[in-house]
């Protein structure tokens, strides 16, 4: 039976040799070159590619089915980050680009990603149609029996541009002035040869961390989370640095260490940033953040009079706010963003330059920093969880979610919320999510809260009320 090749909230992902094989990559170029070709009937499209086992190939095999079907193709030179391909298709007026990654999925796994001519990832009407196209092609056992235009093919290197374009939107010389070491750690994965790169050439010192190509990421997740970040944080105990940066497999997310090692949550970093952008640069506008993000990017909206946008979890849905220029920043709880004048896709290179460089500007560690925020705005704590189910009450508890509630854990209901899963607002300012994932067996469950203490009893029920009968 063919494999369906669906595309969840960032592409299609899947186990490398399993589903995710040659002819599968081969039949999803070449619906993609369908549909590209009925917008534009002489398209030009991108191919990047992360450092996975066979990204390379793969990616050479999609430029050869779009060859085929007389679409032009720039090939990258080598791998390359998310939003470093989300520059180059805006920057050259692209048609689109193909990326093969699995951005921060274990190493058994690699993905295709497709973004469209505004460098934004495919919205679903869109991914929908390339779905439709893939099991036309399945129904009708297509094979790839076309010759591909070798001269149709171009190598290209898009780092130069795309490093060239950041060095405007980060200050640079903030951070080297505060005499800041950097440490940072790229997990192995596409940022390497670019966050330390950018970082060299302006006389930034660094202590740089797996920059190798290692498919198997030294055994561990590319994912810049705080388990995955130990010997990051025994270096800068080590050599007593002040501020340490991990972008994932593909460096559209991030992720931060304070003083002595101690991680930094991406949802408190993006208030921060909010508070520290409208502060520096006096910049005016909307912000916006996914259902599962902290409410503490709303109480600085509030303090600054900036507009709040709540949208679906998937970054493609702030990357539209990000092209219409309605916000300065978009960020979600996953450790993605994007500021305006930027691409509209998570870039996680340019955020760990802005964090360095609020960082160096303020002159006060991290955590000190969050703390000055919470005396301004008042405290907020988050957290998620991911409960794994037993198969047989998957359909049990979705039905659960689906109901109404009116109380939960002795507190009041007074809002639901079905953006995106369900999310109960409750009369105090705390809340929780809960959204099913829609390809195993698990609900993921956030809970905020103004306390620590409360936090823990809204995730210890929240575990018990899905699981429970």
């Amino acid at each position: 039976m063919a494999a369906k090749i669906t595309f969840g909230t960032s592409g299609w992902r899947a186990i490398i040799a399993d589903e995710f094989t040659f002819a599968n990559v081969r039949l999803a170029a070449e619906a993609i070159a369908r549909c590209v070709k009925r917008r534009n009937g002489a398209p030009a499209v991108l191919v990047g590619y992360d450092t996975r086992f066979a990204s390379e190939h793969f990616g050479r095999e999609a430029a050869r089915v779009l060859s085929s079907q007389n679409i032009r193709v720039k090939l990258c030179a080598q791998a390359v980050p998310t939003p470093a391909v989300a520059f180059a298709i805006v920057s050259q007026k692209l048609d689109g680009a193909i990326n093969i990654t699995a951005s921060h999925n274990p190493g058994e796994y690699n993905g295709l990603k497709f973004s469209t001519s505004d460098g934004a990832p495919a919205l679903p009407e869109v991914t929908k149609e390339i779905e439709k196209e893939i099991e036309q092609l399945q129904a009708a056992q297509w094979e790839f029996a076309a010759k591909p235009n070798e001269s149709l093919i171009e190598m290209v290197e898009i780092g130069p541009a795309y490093l060239r374009d950041l060095a405007t939107k980060a200050d640079l010389k903030k951070i080297r002035d505060a005499k800041l070491t950097v440490g940072y750690d790229a997990l192995h994965g596409a940022g390497a040869g670019y966050l330390d790169r950018i970082i060299h050439d302006n006389g930034i010192p660094a202590v740089v961390l797996h920059i190798d190509r290692d498919v198997y990421f030294g055994g561990h997740h590319p994912e810049p989370a705080d388990e995955q970040l130990a010997e990051l944080k025994h270096v800068m105990n080590e050599k007593r640095l002040r501020i340490g940066l991990a972008t994932d497999g593909d460096a559209d997310r991030f992720g931060v260490l304070d003083e002595g090692g101690d991680f930094m949550y991406p949802n408190q970093l993006i208030a921060m940033l909010v508070d520290y952008l409208v502060e520096s640069r006096a910049w005016k506008g909307g912000v916006a953040r996914t259902v599962a993000t902290t409410h503490l990017i709303d109480r600085v909206a509030k303090l600054h009079g900036l507009e709040l946008l709540e949208t679906p979890v998937g970054f493609k849905y702030i990357g539209e706010y990000i092209k219409e220029g309605r916000i300065i920043l978009g960020g979600e709880e996953s450790a993605g963003l994007s500021i305006r004048g930027h691409v509209p896709e998570k870039d996680g290179i340019l955020a760990c330059l802005l964090i360095a460089e609020m960082r160096a500007s303020r002159g006060k560690s991290l955590k000190n920093q969050l703390n000055d925020l919470f005396s301004k705005v008042g405290a907020v704590y988050n957290q998620r969880l991911n409960v794994k189910l037993d198969p047989a009450i998957s359909a049990r508890v979705k039905q659960k979610i689906a109901s109404d509630v009116r109380e939960f854990h002795g507190r009041r209901v007074v809002k639901e919320n079905r953006v995106d899963g369900l999310k109960l607002l409750f009369d105090d300012g705390s809340w929780v999510l809960m959204r099913p994932s829609g390809t195993e067996p698990v609900v993921r469950f956030y809970a905020e809260s103004t306390s620590r203490e409360d936090l823990e009893k809204l995730l210890e029920y929240g575990r018990q009320w899905i699981t429970e009968a």
